[in-house]
């Protein structure tokens, strides 16, 4: 087993100073036009401060339209700049790989809150999207390239590429929500062009030791566990990114789909060929324990969601006592104040049951 305070080099160059990375966590508090505010740059320094090795923004829209929640971070302007110079500095600071988090809502996309109907690979009468045309899809993968641009000249380390959980680049890889029928729909080949060709522009326009992630999620949104699982190995075949992150939930579960069950949900993907590929993993990673088990999977890091909302310095914390047992939740509001989270964070995790209690 990988020792999870071990550094990981990567692909580009960059290094890890140990295998814990901060998830992308949705958390409603940037400014209503995209730009950073104080409180998301509390929140994100002090990770990096309490020792991530990688510190993640939240998915950070590259298009207006792509806007998927409230108060989101955006990256499709250059009036977002300033902001995400400013966090780069900060993370970077505390000797964090800072990341973005490159994303767009598609059909998930409120209408309420960008004006006008959703976007979808093709036209989704449950969600009132409309089909992009050929060129609009066009403008999406450049819009993904040019924010990776962006962020490079913010300062950032990298960017992730956001593939999973049922937004516009997991919907193109659905083959019920994708019913195009030109090169981005069909095939599996087909629907993950549009994935494959932003990886390849972010690559091209990008300096070589910038370092390039996707996540993935391989169930629930219309897709299928193996359709996934060859998506992942064709991706890591072609060897362009620099860490692939698998989304699942819950690293320990078994899949959903009935034919896959007997085994675990992640060792579909830890038995690929990932080559200098690096592998992470996302899903109810609380304790010392669980992440201790996760490490022995054969995966190469681990992304903390919850347990570092918990705990700003959860890698601080158990490299001190690697027994150490984290706070239980319901936690009170003043508890998440003390860990950095901002009052409109606070709202937003008090809507997840069980999560805050005052």
């Amino acid at each position: 087993m990988t020792d999870i305070y071990q550094p990981l080099r990567l692909n580009c160059g960059a290094e890890l100073k140990n295998r814990f990375v901060l998830a992308p966590l949705t958390n409603l508090q940037s400014n209503t036009d995209g730009t950073l505010s104080d409180d998301e740059y509390r929140w994100l320094t002090l990770r990096a401060k309490g020792g991530f090795s990688l510190t993640m923004t939240c998915a950070a829209h590259v298009q207006q339209c792509g806007q998927g929640f409230p108060r989101q971070l955006g990256i499709f302007s250059d009036s977002h700049l300033e902001g995400l110079t400013r966090l780069a500095s900060g993370i970077k600071q505390h000797n964090s790989l800072a990341l973005v988090q490159l994303h767009h809502a598609g059909m998930r996309s409120p209408a309420d809150l960008i004006g006008t109907r959703p976007v979808c690979p093709s036209d989704h009468a449950e969600t009132n999207a409309v089909g992009l045309t050929l060129e609009e899809v066009e403008q999406v993968k450049e819009d993904f390239i040019v924010a990776a641009q962006r962020a490079e000249n913010a300062g950032f380390d990298g960017v992730e590429i956001h593939g999973a959980h049922g937004y516009l680049l997991g919907q193109f890889l659905s083959a019920t929500v994708n019913q195009r029928n030109d090169q981005y729909g069909g095939s599996l080949d087909n629907r993950g062009r549009i994935v494959r060709d932003i990886i390849d522009g972010v690559r091209a326009r990008c300096g070589a030791d910038f370092i390039v992630g996707l996540r993935l999620s391989p169930e629930r949104f219309d897709l299928q566990l193996a359709d996934m699982r060859d998506f992942a190995q064709q991706v890591l075949n072609e060897g362009k990114i620099d860490f692939l992150d698998m989304s699942l939930w819950d690293i320990f579960k078994e899949p959903e789909e009935e034919q896959h069950k007997g085994r675990t949900l992640l060792s579909y993907f830890t038995e690929l060929n990932r080559g200098s590929v690096a592998l992470g993993v996302a899903g109810k990673l609380r304790t010392p324990d669980d992440i201790n088990r996760a490490m022995a999977m054969d995966i190469d890091f681990v992304l903390l969601g919850r347990a570092a909302i918990l705990h700003h310095g959860y890698p601080q914390k158990m490299q001190a006592d690697p027994n150490f047992v984290p706070v239980a939740n319901p936690v009170t509001s003043k508890y998440l104040r003390s860990e950095g989270l901002g009052e409109k964070f606070i709202a937003y995790m008090a809507s997840w049951a069980g999560f805050v209690q005052d």
